[in-house]
């Protein structure tokens, strides 16, 4: 099958399809990856999937903080879901194309709700800077309209970011090479492909996608240096203890998906590794959705309770 056709007087072609190279070609290594792969997406959607029931369903966990979190599992749930059913298919049949339309779509909805989960965090250190800050005013500053507000902003600001990545990177012409280094479709290896000058295209979604995530974590920093000095005002060790511990799960996110986000979009294009990339994308992609679920929920009594009031109505119905 052929993946360009020509542009005519133009001596070039123009890609029809394209090929992810994902990580290896070696079919043992596939068989191996494909478990793997499908052993952590199924993880992940069981682990989210719980993390939303309980919150539906248990009384105790219907607060402002809770909504967000149930939230970010419903994003985290997505977003591996642009992305592992076609490498698991690519790993498991070898068959690596997809279609330019099909490119296109995955990198839109990644980059949507990608940018999605960087104002979800923030909205979160919003809601431990209310409750810890201003214990008195948390009902008033994480009221039901401003919750939804905040998750309407951040959708809005994931397809406004996602839209204009999308336009400006499959607007660039396509020559030769149809492979892309990667297992998805992404800003940086599409760019190396591409046969355009990218000046343009490197400095807009550089501007706008750095833009929300320095803005973000910019934000979510000065939240929590409010709220160490607001912390550190408290008397008792253990109430300083027991107001961090409620930041702990949190903070560990933000590290973990900041950390990896900022070192693949915001380095210099020179000092791009496509194989380092790779392995810094399935951090972000693939384990921290699969691992958030656990961060949230480990030494949180909270959802300990709800666990176990939920198995105890499983047993009575039984």
């Amino acid at each position: 099958m052929d993946f360009v056709k020509p542009l005519g007087r133009q001596n070039q072609t123009s890609v029809t399809e394209f090929v992810l190279l994902g990580f290896s070609v070696d079919p043992k290594k596939q068989i191996l990856l494909f478990a793997l792969g499908l052993l952590v997406y199924l993880l992940t959607l069981a682990g989210n999937l719980a993390i939303i029931s309980l919150i539906w369903i248990d009384q105790c966990l219907q607060t402002p903080m809770y909504f967000l979190l149930g939230n970010l599992s419903f994003v985290e749930i997505c977003c591996t879901s642009t992305i592992a059913p076609k490498m698991l298919w690519d790993l498991l049949l070898g068959d690596r194309t997809i279609s330019f339309i099909g490119c296109a779509l995955q990198l839109y909805f990644f980059g949507t709700l990608g940018s999605i989960e960087c104002v979800l965090l923030l909205a979160m250190a919003y809601d431990r800077y209310a409750a810890i800050c201003h214990p008195l005013r948390y009902t008033l500053l994480m009221s039901q309209k401003v919750c939804w507000g905040l998750l309407a902003c951040s959708w809005a600001i994931g397809n406004f970011n996602s839209f204009i990545n999308t336009a400006l990177v499959f607007s660039l012409d396509f020559c030769q090479s149809n492979e892309i280094d990667h297992f998805f479709c992404d800003i940086p290896p599409l760019l190396q492909l591409s046969c355009s000058d990218i000046s343009v295209s490197q400095l807009v979604t550089f501007n706008i996608s750095g833009g929300i995530i320095i803005g973000a974590f910019g934000l979510i920093l000065l939240s929590y240096i409010l709220i160490v000095f607001s912390v550190l005002k408290i008397r008792s060790a253990q109430g300083r203890i027991k107001a961090f511990s409620t930041c702990v799960s949190h903070l560990t996110v933000v590290s973990i998906f900041y950390g990896t986000l900022m070192y693949t979009y915001l380095r210099p294009s020179s000092s791009h590794s496509m194989e380092e990339d790779r392995l810094v994308a399935v951090l972000y992609t693939i384990i921290t959705p699969m691992l958030n679920p656990l961060i949230y929920s480990f030494r949180n009594k909270e959802v300990h309770g709800a666990i176990q009031r939920a198995l105890s109505k499983t047993r009575w119905l039984a």
